[in-house]
């Protein structure tokens, strides 16, 4: 199926947006700020799904991103609750004919320390899985964990992530996730967004997007930070992103925000430049 990108009627969006823009008007957004992916390496950033599994597109393109079949992969469940964590074995399950090294801690202390991250210094890529992005950004923000992870990129592995584990690769959290009795689907306060690992640079990650009706839940993030990016996903589909440029993979489609319209959306095969902030 050739790639396609959908621009939405005017009338489909909110009033306070479209008074900034109409589909036909778009242009590149102007900011100060570079978005980019990694210099080196690739990003595999995947929407989630109802079931909990990936899809077969996403699957094989992470095999062969990590080296194929025997390579080394590290498999980062952090984000779960701890009835899945205690699930968790050294076979993960999730990749085919890959050495798979499961790596968890809620200590920000071992994150830290050189034992714990020796596996991804061995590593070809990381797969982080989905849960509560507070997880992740609690135990690992800022750690060893965290710049063995970019080093990782840097010598041109993957770092692959779904659901909260694909928000946590760009820049920006945006949902409330964190105290007990959260809703997943209340958007934290546009004007002071969390932080991610930064590995996808200026840009902002929802998910679970149609299937949750999360259509315009970046919105007012992208309008309180001008030149930011927002790129919202569905389930069952992702974006690799090498560089300066992402491809959509996958059945779903990739939701851009990039604060002149509310969004317009990719689908598979399509390909985005992220500095211009425009499909290709």
């Amino acid at each position: 199926m050739p790639a396609r990108l959908v621009r939405l009627p005017a009338s489909q969006f909110s009033s306070s947006a479209s008074s900034s823009a109409s589909s036909s008007e778009r242009r590149t957004p102007a900011s100060t700020m570079t978005t980019t992916g990694p210099r080196n390496g690739s990003l595999l950033v995947h929407g989630g799904s109802s079931s909990g599994q990936l899809d077969r597109e996403t699957i094989a393109r992470f095999v062969a991103l990590a080296g194929g079949p025997g390579s080394d992969v590290v498999y980062i469940p952090t984000a779960e609750e701890e009835t899945k964590l205690s699930q968790k074995n050294g076979d993960t399950g999730r990749f085919h004919g890959l050495n798979s090294t499961v790596l968890h801690t809620r200590d920000q202390g071992q994150a830290n320390s050189d034992s714990f991250v020796e596996p991804i210094r061995k590593a070809r890529a990381v797969f982080i899985e989905g849960g509560r992005q507070p997880r992740l950004a609690e135990s690992y923000l800022n750690t060893k964990t965290h710049q063995e992870l970019e080093s990782l990129l840097e010598r041109g592995g993957v770092v692959a992530g779904t659901s909260a584990g694909a928000t946590m690769i760009g820049s920006f959290l945006i949902r409330n996730q964190g105290a007990p009795g959260y809703d997943p689907d209340v958007v934290l306060d546009p004007d002071h967004p969390s932080e991610g690992f930064g590995f996808l640079r200026n840009v902002a990650i929802d998910q679970h997007i149609s299937a949750r009706g999360r259509e315009h839940d970046l919105v007012p993030v992208i309008e309180s930070h001008p030149g930011l990016l927002g790129i919202g996903i569905d389930e069952y589909t992702a974006i690799h992103v090498r560089g300066g440029e992402f491809e959509v993979i996958g059945e779903g489609q990739v939701y851009i925000h990039d604060g002149v319209v509310p969004w317009y959306m990719l689908t598979r095969g399509a390909r985005f430049d992220l500095r211009a902030m425009r499909a290709i």
